[in-house]
This record gives C-alpha cells, sequence and structure tokens, in this order.
C-alpha cells in the first residue's frame, strides 16, 4: 500500500492487563496524516500524558515491551495491540488509554484486529513513509540469542524458537505483515506461559491478569488450555507477532527481513536500535502513488478478513 491510512471511526474496548490486572478502557480515534501512532493517558492530568512511538521509547521488555515519554507516562504490554495496527496497514492513530497497560483481551492480536476491522480503514490523501533496510545489520546477546536486519522488497518475519518443552519444541514461522492473511494467519496466535513459572511471576509482581481465557498454558509438557492450540506452531506465530508489534515502535513499517532465533522483546528492540542507529543501514523513503492506484482495494480486502 502506497497510501497512508487511518481508521475510518473511533472504537472502543476494555480489558484488564495481562501483568498489572488493572482494567483499562482504550478508544483508538482516527488521525490525520503524519501524526504517527500517538497514545495518550487519559488518566494522567499531572503531567505530558502523550507517548509516541519511538525506539528510544522503550523502557521495559521482560514479558512484555513498555514505552514512556521523558514525562514518565507509560503504556505496558503494547507489542499486541501495534500488531495488529501494524499488520493491517494502519499508519496514523490516536489512543487513549485510562491505564498503565493495555487490555490483554484473549492474549492475541485478533481481537485488536477485529476493531479495527468493524472501524474501518480509511485511506488518507498522502503516501506512505517507510523505513528501508539498505544493508544488513545483526545483534546477538549475550546469551546467544541473535538477530539480523537484511535488504528485502517487502517486510518480512522469519522467526525460531527452540524450547525444551515438549509441548513447544523448536519451531520456525515466517510470513510477510504485507500478506492479507495477517488477520488469519497471525493475529489469532496467543501468547505462552509455563505453569511453573506463574508463582514466581506473580511473586514478582506480573502475570496479575493471566488467565487460561488469556494464555496458553504449559504444564508437563502439555497444554491444559480447553480446545488445545489454535495453531500446530501457535507459539512460534505468536513470536513472530510479538516480533511485528516490537518492531512497530520505530513508528513506521521497517520494509526489510527480519530474521531472529530465539527471540524476545529485549532481542526485539535491540536489534531494532542497532539498525537505527547505523545511519547508512536505513533510509526513509517514501513511496510512490502510481496515477491508477488500487492500493485501497487491497486495504479493503484486508480489513474484511479480519471481521
Amino acid at each position: 500500500m502506497t497510501y497512508q491510512t487511518t481508521l475510518a471511526g473511533p472504537a472502543v474496548c476494555a480489558g484488564v492487563g495481562l501483568h498489572s490486572g488493572v482494567r483499562a478502557r482504550m478508544t483508538l480515534r482516527p488521525a490525520p496524516a503524519d501524526t504517527g501512532v500517538i497514545f495518550r493517558r487519559v488518566d494522567l492530568k499531572d503531567r505530558d500524558n502523550v507517548v509516541p512511538l519511538s525506539a528510544d521509547a522503550v523502557t521495559e521488555t521482560r514479558l512484555g515491551t513498555t514505552i514512556a515519554n521523558a514525562a514518565g507516562a507509560s503504556i505496558a504490554t503494547t507489542e499486541h495491540f501495534l500488531a495488529a495496527v501494524f499488520g493491517l496497514g494502519v499508519d496514523n492513530l490516536i489512543v487513549d488509554i485510562d491505564g498503565p497497560e493495555v487490555p490483554a483481551m484473549d492474549g492475541s492480536a485478533a481481537p485488536f484486529a477485529r476493531l479495527i476491522a468493524r472501524a474501518g480503514v480509511a485511506k488518507l490523501n498522502a503516501a506512505r513513509r517507510v523505513i528501508r533496510v539498505l544493508k544488513a545489520v545483526e545483534y546477538v546477546a549475550a546469551d546467544g540469542r541473535r538477530a539480523r536486519f537484511e535488504p528485502s522488497e517487502r517486510p518480512e518475519i522469519d522467526i525460531v524458537i527452540d524450547f525444551e518443552s515438549d509441548a513447544v519444541g523448536r519451531q520456525r514461522f515466517e510470513f510477510s505483515p504485507d500478506c492479507d492473511s495477517f488477520a488469519e494467519s497471525v493475529a489469532p496466535a496467543r501468547t505462552f506461559a509455563f505453569a511453573s513459572e506463574v508463582e514466581s511471576l506473580r511473586r514478582a509482581g506480573l502475570a496479575q491478569g493471566g488467565s487460561l481465557e488469556n494464555c496458553v498454558v504449559i504444564e508437563n509438557g502439555k497444554v491444559v488450555n480447553d480446545g488445545g492450540l489454535r495453531f500446530a506452531d501457535e507459539f512460534a506465530r505468536h513470536k513472530a507477532l510479538d516480533a511485528l508489534g516490537d518492531l512497530a515502535v520505530a513508528g513506521r513499517s521497517v520494509v526489510g527481513r527480519y530474521v531472529a532465533e530465539r527471540p524476545g522483546h529485549a532481542v526485539n528492540n535491540a536489534a531494532l536500535r542497532a539498525l537505527l542507529a547505523d545511519v547508512d543501514a536505513w533510509t526513509l523513503e517514501t513511496l510512490a502513488i502510481p496515477a491508477d492506484s488500487t492500493d485501497h482495494e487491497a486495504l479493503e480486502r484486508r480489513a474484511a478478513a479480519s471481521a
């Protein structure tokens, strides 16, 4: 798609945060071209409550991605929501939220994708601007986990995970965030946790809102949720979903191939920062709009697919 987009109308959702357990209401509002995606903590009246997307705005990556502004206004667990926004090609959006964490919903991006589809996606009379990867940039963590950006004609994500648990094992999933099948093949993949870790997480103040309604739980090598998995490789699909949402903090789509081995939120953000720090590795490109462009038709198909 070469045109910028926003929502055709407002949309609202509410729910508890996965880690805080705090209920929040989130209202999505259309925004003009070149606004980008901006969060507003409407419950905070004593400071600057506007939190734009930025790789440098990420302040926490333990089991989720938190962004914050200089005044300390923060939004936690942004990745599932941002995956839906960028997976469905929405460029400009104002997100009003009255709590510290994005609602967990069912632990996937699917509820947000449906919310966007119901509101409708509108084309704006302005060309999209994207981050185009020009050369390979790799980040290697101290524990051996690694991630790499490579040049590509389209956005691509290629994820490999490897867990000792028999329920997960080694899985690989790759997809293009531009594909019309995002809503069906990636958005429904849920976050997951191991039952043996839940108690320690709660003692650390995490997973306070977690349940079988918003998380796949693995115990003794088996999935304990009624109905089992939505995909045989749901774990890898969810890690790919996380990667898309984590890269979205750049504020624009990244046109390039992202290849990651055993990634997490910290690795995704560190790799993104490494890319952006190398001024020779990327460029901000304005996409050309063909005179007979029919991009709006592809956009409408994508939104309809998530309805």
